[in-house]
């Protein structure tokens, strides 16, 4: 399996959208895996469905072997996920349209945990992305940004980590957790060429917006976006590659994630 995702990112046609592919990972290093478990457990969203798991066979058949096998049904907005461009723009890509170059690549990952830990209402400005660059350099085109906010360690309790544990549209008005500020989309759009964005809360707008324009700002330049990723705290700013493949939902406007990163050894 690890010589399958090794060859994976080395194939520069995935890459032929954007911008030539990193380098294979090698050497020393570790595959970090940044997918929450779907449970009964997992947060969604205040009015979405959860997911449920039933059992319809588990045990010995008829004929002696075992056998299991289970049904499931959640909301495509829930748990580790994927935001695909039509769930915020019309017309643009679905679930099962995504190109690969824009699911896989080099992983910048900006940390404003402090920010955002602070004040659960942050909203991250394009002057926190410019303060990242100063320390690191610019952003690199073809990058896929990751927002560590420092969120996924109240997963999963939902009261923490959303603001709230109410359901129905007052659950809703009642969410608190950070996101993007639309005027930093706005700056990525126009200045940086991402891929795509993830982050460690619930959505990318912050919990109280009701206009959801970092969405459609991202989403109506086809970025896709990645909520409630795991494990920031592992990835470093710079150097990791991740992979990201959401379930190839026909007509979808997104759908469960299965994120992982790449991490070198240190020097």
């Amino acid at each position: 399996m690890k010589t399958l995702l090794l060859r994976l990112l080395a194939l520069p046609a995935l890459f032929a959208g954007l911008h030539a592919a990193p380098p294979p990972p090698s050497g020393d290093g570790a595959w970090i895996d940044l997918t929450h478990e779907f449970s009964s457990d997992t947060i969604y969203w205040p009015t979405s469905d959860p997911f449920v798991l039933v059992t319809t066979f588990a045990g010995r058949t008829e004929k002696g072997f075992y056998y299991m096998s289970k049904n499931f049904s959640a909301s495509e907005h829930g748990g580790t996920h994927l935001d695909a461009p039509v769930h915020f723009a019309e017309g643009r890509q679905h679930a099962d349209e995504l190109p690969l170059d824009r699911l896989i690549g080099p992983a910048v990952c900006v940390d404003v945990s402090a920010a955002c830990l602070a004040n659960r209402d942050y909203e991250i400005t394009a002057a926190d992305l410019q303060a990242w660059e100063q320390a690191n350099g610019p952003i690199p085109d073809g990058a896929i940004l990751l927002l560590h906010t420092g969120y996924a360690r109240f997963w999963p309790d939902k009261k923490q980590y959303l603001g709230t544990d109410q359901l129905g549209p007052a659950g809703v008005a009642a969410l608190g957790f950070p996101g993007l500020a639309p005027a930093a989309a706005e700056w990525l759009v126009t200045n940086r060429k991402v891929r795509a964005v993830g982050l460690d809360t619930a959505s990318i707008d912050f919990g109280k917006s009701d206009k959801f324009e970092t969405h459609v700002i991202l989403l109506g330049r086809n970025v896709p976006v990645f909520e409630n990723v795991a494990h920031l705290d592992r990835v470093p700013a710079r150097g990791a590659s991740v992979i990201a493949l959401p379930m190839k939902i026909k007509g979808g406007s997104g759908g469960p994630l299965r994120i992982v990163a790449w991490v070198p050894a240190s020097p």
